[in-house]
């Protein structure tokens, strides 16, 4: 029985019903539609709006549903048509007219926002956590790869040779701000919108005050208008969730090369890698390359949930029932990758030698041998050029800049000496740096340090 049927004089049809209904979803909001109600039955009770027993029934009834429901005795139907109305209905069968009583002073309208933004509450606690997890685990490979050295690239060219934990460390602060993001938007997201009726707040002596404390809202949104028909805390939780899995995929792409035949870099254990049905051979990325194309999911609801609320008039519209499912999707795509990611990179095989020989056969000292010549007075510009030339010379060759004897090196300028071998050795390359937040191995370890200070 529809709890609204008073000014209808029709029943509305079955496929009807099956199209309003949004409790085949938002039924799991259960456990914040039961939290909400009980902090506002005993709001009611305080304010004397209704009885202190009135109160006390309601409440242990929807303490006794939690539990039900949590058994698997309770099964929703689409008669419920959401969440709201199931719980309240299941609460009159059991106590009768003071089940109906619990409705008092509030609507759907801030029902429904405050059970979201309880659910948004958890999930970024849990996403902060896999987050964490996640830099535990960047911070430990990164302390492991202290000296392991590898090519840095741009454009996927090889550039200058950089250590894995110093690579490491830059997807670290990536991943570290993704945290902060979420950090932040928890603050926008525990505001209490619970007490602010339909859209004009409501008649009753009411403490909104109160039942911030009894749910955990740092602040009650001051306009009730505003309160139903706000969703900006759930636009900006996809935001998060969207920019987090784009950090994703692009340590899934390099995951993805590192492991081709033609890298070789690094090896996928087997635990979360999958093969061919036709080439006996093939060990396929197939973790990583899944992680990349869910973020078009992400991105997908993100945009949906943009384009539910572009040009929604206030307050409350029906549309925003179709605001959870995204969110529901983003979440649990999310919080999926970056469980089996943390896993992938917490378990794969790191083929050092192969780094290192990749790094000192991609002309990345060239840069080293540059600004040797620098250090002998002459200009950079020259410098580059002449160590240009000598690069194109060891490839027509097949040589590395190391390998060519120092009357090749005059060849080119008189101002090469035999220090020149110590300048562009890879590992002195490394060392040589010495801005902050560069990739020497100190710089490297004063960036561990501070970590710890975090």
């Amino acid at each position: 029985m529809k709890l609204w049927k008073g000014r209808f004089s029709k029943e509305a049809t079955s496929s009807s019903d099956e199209f309003n209904a949004s409790i085949p979803f938002d039924q799991r909001m259960y456990r914040e539609d039961i939290t909400g109600s009980i902090a506002h039955a005993k709001m009611l009770g305080k304010q004397g709006i209704i009885s202190p027993e009135e109160s006390e029934l309601i409440i242990n009834t929807l303490k006794d549903i939690l539990e039900d429901i949590n058994a698997g005795k309770i099964e929703f139907k689409i008669a419920h048509e959401d969440i709201h109305m199931g719980i309240e209905t299941i609460l009159t069968e059991r106590i009768g007219q003071t089940g109906k009583k619990l409705h008092t002073a509030r609507s759907r309208n801030d029902q429904v926002a405050v059970d979201f933004r309880l659910f948004l509450r958890k999930e970024t606690a849990e996403v902060e956590d896999k987050l964490t997890e996640l830099l535990e685990t960047l911070k430990k490979l990164a302390e492991e790869h202290q000296r392991t050295v590898m090519p840095g690239y741009t454009h996927l060219q090889r550039a200058q040779p950089v250590t894995l934990a110093y690579h490491f460390l830059a997807y670290y602060q990536m991943f570290s701000r993704d945290r902060e993001r979420f950090t932040d938007c928890q603050k926008r997201t525990n505001r209490l919108p619970l007490g602010s009726g339909a859209l004009a707040g409501t008649t009753y002596n009411t403490d909104r005050r109160f039942l911030a404390k009894e749910l955990g809202f740092d602040s009650v949104l001051p306009n009730a208008m505003d309160a139903v028909a706000d969703r900006d805390f759930a636009i900006e939780f996809l935001s998060c969730c969207s920019i987090c899995i784009m950090h994703l995929t692009r340590f899934c792409e390099e995951l993805i090369n590192w492991s081709s035949v033609e890298f070789g870099f690094v090896e996928i254990d087997d635990a979360y890698s999958t093969g061919s049905s036709i080439m006996p051979q093939k060990k396929n990325p197939d973790m990583a390359e899944l992680i990349r194309g869910k973020s078009g999911r992400v991105y997908g609801d993100l945009m949906a949930l943009l384009t539910l609320c572009k040009g929604l008039p206030l307050a409350y519209n029906k549309d925003l029932q179709e605001d959870k499912e995204p969110v529901f999707d983003a979440v649990d795509t999310l919080k999926n990758s970056l469980g089996i990611f943390t896993e992938m990179i917490s378990t794969m095989k790191v083929k050092k030698e192969k780094m290192a020989s990749a790094a000192k056969y991609g002309y990345m000292n060239a840069t080293d041998a540059a600004d040797y010549l620098v250090g002998k007075g002459i200009p950079f510009r020259d410098c580059h050029e002449i160590i240009g030339k000598m690069v194109l010379y060891c490839i027509n060759r097949g040589k590395a800049l190391e390998d060519l004897s120092i009357d090749e090196f005059k060849s080119f300028s008189d101002a090469f000496d035999e220090d020149i071998y110590d300048a562009i050795n890879i590992v002195n390359c490394i060392k040589a740096k010495k801005s902050e937040g560069s990739t020497s191995f100190e710089s490297v370890r004063q960036q561990l340090l501070k970590l710890d200070l975090e």
